[in-house]
């Protein structure tokens, strides 16, 4: 721990310059990726079948797998519902089969994963048009936040730092999504759900790192505002690396061990804890500069008439 309490003296903002570019550069890739490859989106988006079977004995969900690959269903979703005996599969739509061939062809299949009577218990379809509903309101409830955030940080600020925020989650959501599109990692609800979480952590750190930024515009009478800049974002150095690898710790045990059901949403939080990391130091700050902040711009507001009462 040693480390940490050591005082810092990094020169962050002398690369600003090429962070810049590297952010703008990323930002780039994911914009054009989404747009031309897209989102491998889920059944929660796409519409499709849920199908739950009961065995009369534990079943290991690989061999579930197995023999849905060989039936023709490599993108189904397996996991175990209640018991290890019972299992739920998500099954992606398929335009020549309607959704009771769908399910019927399933079972089949299903049938041959463990020896014993498989039951049928449930079969349910997901319509394409809840799917589009719930992208729409997922994208919506991403807007609302970043808007709430816009206010919140201008209220509490300095309209630049808001500015400088939204810069910096923008970039960071961006940056998730490229690589989900890049990849074409499935991008359901718990993944749109660890995205909204991101913007929540990176907001925080963000707010850290600028609250310092206002005290130290106020407190250090010499120094130009990226010297400022410098010696807050060392400042909360150690606070910004201990949250992150604490967070990652368990992010990384939940990626490990969760199983396959939380894949994405453990694995759209460990990119974007890092990303957003990144941007709290660069991006956010970087922004701000940009924006022609200065002392000035922070100092208290004296009331009128405040000198004339102080005097005795």
């Amino acid at each position: 721990m040693q480390i940490f309490k050591r005082k810092s003296e990094i020169d962050f903002m002398g690369k600003r310059k090429l962070a810049a570019i590297l952010s703008t550069l990323l930002v780039l890739i994911a914009i054009g990726s989404v747009l031309v490859r897209g989102l491998n989106f889920g059944i929660d988006f796409t519409g499709g079948t849920l199908v739950e079977v009961g065995y009369q004995q534990a079943v290991e969900l690989a061999k579930v797998r197995k023999v849905l690959d060989e039936g023709g269903f490599g993108d189904a979703l397996v996991q175990h519902f209640g018991t290890s005996k019972d299992v739920l599969v998500r099954l992606a739509p398929q335009a020549e089969l309607a959704s009771a061939e769908l399910s019927d062809r399933a079972f089949a299949a299903l049938k041959q994963a463990e020896a014993g009577e498989a039951t049928l218990r449930r079969v349910e379809f997901v319509g394409p048009q809840v799917g589009d509903e719930l992208a729409e309101d997922g994208g919506l409830a991403m807007l609302y936040a970043l808007i709430g955030i816009l206010v919140y940080v201008a209220l509490r600020f300095e309209y630049r730092f808001a500015l400088g925020s939204v810069i910096a989650l923008v970039h960071d959501v961006l940056i998730t999504l490229g690589i989900f599109s890049i990849f074409q990692i499935e991008f359901d609800l718990t993944v749109l759900a660890a995205v909204l979480a991101v913007i929540g952590y990176s907001l925080n750190d963000t707010i850290v790192v600028f609250d310092r930024i206002r005290e130290n515009f106020r407190k250090m009478r010499k120094g130009s505002a990226v010297d400022i800049v410098n010696s807050s974002l060392n400042q909360t150095l150690s606070r910004t690396l201990m949250t992150s690898l604490t967070t990652l710790l368990v992010l990384t045990a939940l990626f490990v061990f969760g199983g396959e059901i939380i894949h994405g949403f453990a694995f759209a939080l460990i990119v974007g804890v890092l990303v957003g990391t990144y941007s709290s130091i660069y991006v956010a700050s970087t922004a701000v500069l940009m924006l022609g902040i200065s002392k000035a711009d922070l100092m208290p507001v004296v009331k009128e008439g405040a000198e004339v009462d102080a005097e005795p």
